[in-house]
C-alpha cells in the first residue's frame, strides 16, 4: 500500500510541475521545476524511497532510449553523421579521460576508477531540456538535429564507458585490450539483438493481424514491451542493453514505414508514448529532488573525509566540474570545426564559418539530464567484498549538481547567445512536401476510380457510385492543382488553405460544443457522444498538423 501511495504522489508531482512551468513568468526548463517540487515534498514528507539501481535502470532507461531512437530524424542523422559521431564517441572519450583525471586530482579521496565512472555518467547530453530552454529563442534546426543525434549515441557510449569504469572499481584491474574486445561484443551484440527484437516482434504481430485482425490495445502494448525485451535479452547474453534499446527504436522507425498498422493504432500509440516519455522523465527528476537531502548529507560526510570541513566545497566541486565539461566541449567543438573547414578547403569547397556565438551555443547546449541521473543512481551499493562502494553518495551529488547547474547555465546563456543571431537560411523542404502530396493525391484518385468501377459494375444505381467518386476525386484534384503552382500563385493557395483550416477548426469546435450541450441536456447517450467527439478530435488534430 505504501509503494502505491508513493507512486501516486510522484505522478501527481509530475502533473503539478508541468502546470507550474507553464504558469511561471520566468523561462526555466521543466526539469528544474520537477527537482524543486521533489525537494519540497522531501521537506514536508518522508517518503523513504529506496532506489534499487538495477530496477531503476531497467524501469526507466529502455523506453526512453527506445523512443529517442524511434523518433529521431534519420535524414539529419545520416547527413551530419560525421559531426555526430565525433561528438558522440570522440567527445565522450575525451571527456571521460580529461574530466576523470581532473575529478581525481580535485578529490583525491575518490578513486580514479570512480572518477572515470562519474565522468562517463556526466558525458551524455539531453536535447529535451535544451528544447524547453529555447522555446522562445529556437535553436537552429540543423544544430538541434546534431544535438539530438549526439544525445542518442552518447547515451550509449557514455553508459558503456561507465560500465567499464565501474568494473575496474570493483575488480581493481583494467585491461585496454580486454576493454576493446568487450566493447566490440557489447556494441555488435547489442545492436543485433535490438534489430532482431523489433523485427521479430513486428513480423509476429503482423502475421496475427493479417489472419485474425488487429486490436489497437494489443499493438500498443507490444510496442511498450519491445524495448524491455531487447534490453533484458541483451543483458542476459552479456551484451549492451542500452545499445539494444536504441537499435530497437531505430529499427521501429523503419518497420513502421510498411504502414501495416491501422490509423487508429498509430494515433493512440503516439499518445501513449508521449505520456510514457513525459511521465518517466518527470518521475526521474522528482525523485532527484526527493533524494537531495539524503544525497547532500552523504556527500557532506565524504567532503569531510577529504580534509575539507566546510560543505561549501560541494558547490566548488560542482562548479569546477561544470567548467571543465564546458571547456572541454568548447575545445572539441572548435577543433572539430577547424578540421572540417580544413578538409573542405582541401577539396576546393567554400564553407562559411559559423559565428563564434553559435559555437559557444553548441558548447553550452551540452545540458545533462535524464540519462545522467538514471546512470549515476545505478552505481553499485557495495564492492565485491561487501564493503560500501567508495564515494557513491558524493558521485550522486556531483552528478545531480552538474545537471542543475548545466540547466541553469543554458537557461541563462542560450537565449542571450541566440537572440538576434543572423543564421544562414534553413533549406526548405516545401518542394519535396508538395511533390509527396501530389503523388499521394494521384494514387488516391486511381484507387477511387478502381473502387468505384468495382463497386458500381453491373448495378442499377451505378450512376450513384460515379457521382460520389467524382466528388471525392475533385477534392484530390484541387490539392494537385494547388500544390503544382509556384511563386505568387503558390503563396495565394497556401493563404487560402490557412483561411480554410481556421474556418474548419472553428466549425469543428462549434460541433463539439453543441454535442457537449446536448449531452448535458441528457438528449444523447454518453457512448455515442464519445464516438462523435472522438471523430471531431481526430479531424481537428489532422488540421492542426497541416
Amino acid at each position: 500500500m505504501e509503494t502505491i501511495s508513493i507512486a501516486l504522489i510522484l505522478l501527481l508531482a509530475v502533473v503539478v510541475s508541468g502546470s507550474l512551468a507553464r504558469m511561471s513568468p520566468i523561462i526555466l526548463p521543466l526539469p528544474l521545476f520537477q527537482i524543486g517540487l521533489g525537494a519540497a515534498i522531501a521537506s514536508v514528507a518522508d517518503l523513504r524511497v529506496e532506489l534499487e539501481p538495477e530496477i531503476f535502470f531497467l524501469l526507466f532507461l529502455p523506453p526512453l532510449l527506445f523512443l529517442d531512437g524511434w523518433r529521431i530524424p534519420k535524414q539529419g542523422l545520416f547527413r551530419d553523421k560525421g559531426t555526430i559521431l565525433e561528438l558522440a564517441l570522440g567527445l565522450v572519450v575525451f571527456t571521460v579521460v580529461g574530466v576523470g583525471f581532473f575529478i581525481h586530482w580535485m578529490i583525491p579521496a575518490m578513486p580514479l576508477a570512480v572518477a572515470f565512472a562519474l565522468a562517463a555518467i556526466v558525458s551524455p547530453t539531453d536535447p529535451i531540456a535544451v528544447s524547453a530552454i529555447a522555446a522562445r529563442v529556437p535553436i537552429p534546426k540543423r544544430l538541434m538535429h546534431i544535438l539530438e543525434g549526439e544525445s542518442l549515441l552518447n547515451d550509449a557510449s557514455g553508459l558503456v564507458c561507465m560500465r567499464f569504469a565501474v568494473a575496474a572499481a570493483l575488480t581493481g584491474t583494467f585491461s585496454f585490450l580486454d576493454a576493446v574486445g568487450t566493447f566490440v561484443w557489447l556494441a555488435t551484440g547489442g545492436v543485433a539483438i535490438g534489430i532482431g527484437a523489433t523485427w521479430g516482434a513486428t513480423l509476429a504481430k503482423n502475421w496475427v493481424s493479417r489472419h485474425f485482425g488487429e486490436e489497437p490495445g494489443s499493438q500498443i502494448l507490444i510496442s511498450l514491451l519491445i524495448p524491455f525485451a531487447a534490453y533484458l535479452l541483451a543483458e542476459r547474453l552479456h551484451c549492451s542493453g542500452i545499445l539494444a534499446a536504441v537499435a530497437a527504436g531505430m529499427t521501429m522507425s523503419y518497420v513502421e514505414q510498411s504502414g501495416q498498422a491501422l490509423a487508429v493504432t498509430r494515433v493512440r500509440r503516439s499518445v501513449v508514448w508521449d505520456m510514457v516519455q513525459f511521465t518517466a522523465n518527470g518521475i526521474i527528476f522528482v525523485l532527484l529532488g526527493e533524494q537531495l537531502p539524503q544525497i547532500v548529507a552523504g556527500a557532506t560526510q565524504v567532503v569531510r573525509d577529504t580534509g575539507h570541513h566546510e560543505p561549501v566545497w560541494l558547490v566548488v566541486y560542482v562548479v569546477a566540474i561544470n567548467v571543465a565539461l564546458a571547456s572541454l566541449r568548447l575545445l572539441w567543438v572548435w577543433t572539430s570545426l577547424r578540421f572540417t573547414l580544413f578538409r573542405a578547403a582541401r577539396r576546393g569547397k567554400s564553407i562559411v564559418a559559423p559565428s563564434w556565438r553559435l559555437i559557444v551555443a553548441a558548447s553550452l547546449a551540452g545540458v545533462r539530464g535524464t540519462i545522467t541521473l538514471a546512470g549515476v543512481l545505478t552505481l553499485p551499493l557495495a564492492m565485491n567484498d561487501g564493503s560500501a562502494f567508495p564515494a557513491r553518495e558524493l558521485a550522486i551529488f556531483l552528478a545531480a549538481g552538474v545537471i542543475i547547474v548545466s540547466l541553469f547555465a543554458a537557461s541563462i546563456g542560450l537565449p542571450r547567445l541566440l537572440k538576434g543571431l543572423e543564421l544562414p537560411p534553413e533549406p526548405s523542404h516545401q518542394e519535396e512536401e508538395d511533390r509527396a502530396r501530389i503523388a499521394a493525391a494521384e494514387a488516391a484518385i486511381k484507387a477511387i476510380e478502381r473502387m468505384q468501377h468495382d463497386m458500381g459494375q453491373g448495378r442499377p444505381d451505378a450512376d450513384l457510385y460515379v457521382d460520389t467518386a467524382t466528388r471525392i476525386m475533385d477534392f484530390y484534384r484541387q490539392r494537385i492543382d494547388g500544390r503544382s503552382k509556384t511563386g505568387e500563385e503558390a503563396d495565394l493557395v497556401r493563404r487560402i488553405e490557412e483561411i480554410e483550416r481556421k474556418l474548419r477548426q472553428a466549425g469543428l469546435r462549434a460541433e463539439r460544443d453543441e454535442l457537449h450541450r446536448i449531452v448535458r441536456a441528457r438528449k444523447l447517450a454518453d457512448d455515442t457522444a464519445r464516438k462523435l467527439v472522438r471523430e471531431l478530435d481526430l479531424l481537428e488534430a489532422r488540421l492542426s498538423t497541416l
